[in-house]
């Protein structure tokens, strides 16, 4: 009827696989990020910068469920600090509006994307799942 089966000794903890493919994961999503496009590059190196200092224990970006209207917050201040750095290294050159529409969008994404890589990284091991 039943029969009782011995699992090998590398069945019981299944865990330690997963973790060496959640670090391939990340790994894969730095080098991808390594092939950002110049402007993308330094946009995300700022949004790096910014959460540098909000990266400590308890910290918004580490809730299981981020406020979206405090990330929206956080991105539009991070839009505003690269408006004036790039007014400050160009004083005379008027950037179109336009520009900053789809500029919004993409340093939400970069923001996001920088996010995720911090609540997975292996040295915190805050959200190793």
């Amino acid at each position: 009827m039943y029969e009782r089966k011995i699992l090998p000794f590398y069945m019981t903890y299944p865990l330690p696989m997963f973790y060496q493919e959640e670090d391939s994961i990340t790994r894969d999503l730095e080098y991808l990020q390594q092939m950002y496009p110049a402007e993308a590059k330094r946009y995300q190196k700022v949004i790096a910068g910014i959460l540098d200092k909000l990266d400590y224990d308890g910290s918004m970006i580490y809730d299981e469920y981020p406020d979206k209207w405090q990330l929206y917050k956080l991105s539009k201040d991070i839009l505003d600090r690269i408006k004036r750095q790039e007014e400050k290294e160009n004083p005379g050159k008027e950037v179109p509006p336009e520009k900053w529409e789809w500029m919004g969008d993409l340093v939400q994404i970069l923001l996001f994307y920088e996010i995720y890589k911090r609540r997975h990284n292996s040295r915190r091991g805050i959200l190793k799942f």
